[in-house]
This record gives C-alpha cells, structure tokens and sequence, in this order.
C-alpha cells in the first residue's frame, strides 16, 4: 500500500459524506476552502468550496497566458522601441 499525502487539515470519511454531504462539505470547506475526502484512510477526492475553485481557475488561467505569451514572445523578431516615441 503507497503512503499518500492529505492536502488539507479537514478530512471526512466517504461514509460521512454519504450521511450528510451538504454538511460535511460546508463546514469542512469553511476555514480553507477544502476538505479531503477519504475511503480507508486514504484520500480519494477532495472537496473545494466556490470560492477556492474561482481562485484555482484563475491561478491556471494566468499559467495557460503566460505559457502562450512565451511561445509567441519566442516566434516574434524583437523591435526596439524608445518610451518617448509611445
């Protein structure tokens, strides 16, 4: 069996989740955003809140633009321009 790490300081078992998801999920995702989800002690999935997603999305957003400025900043020939001509 791998040793797994668990990502956040909540966790809840699969079978609490099945009990009560929407409170599991709530109050679990309240302080910071996540909560992991295990299944015989080891994390199957975790649960973020809208919150923590909107920054997530964001965050691999601006990776993915930066990754396509660099490709096409490497295609270009450079032109140097002074700022007093802008």
């Amino acid at each position: 069996m791998a040793i797994q790490q668990i990502l956040t300081r909540h966790t809840a078992s699969i079978s609490d989740l099945k009990k009560n998801p929407m409170g599991i999920v709530s109050e679990g995702t309240e302080q910071e955003g996540a909560i992991a989800i295990l299944n015989r002690n080891e994390p199957v999935f975790y649960c973020v809140n809208p919150r923590l997603f909107a920054v997530i999305q964001e965050i691999l957003e601006d990776k993915e633009l930066g990754e396509l400025a660099t490709q096409r900043l490497a295609t270009l020939d450079p032109v140097e321009v002074r700022l007093d001509d802008l």
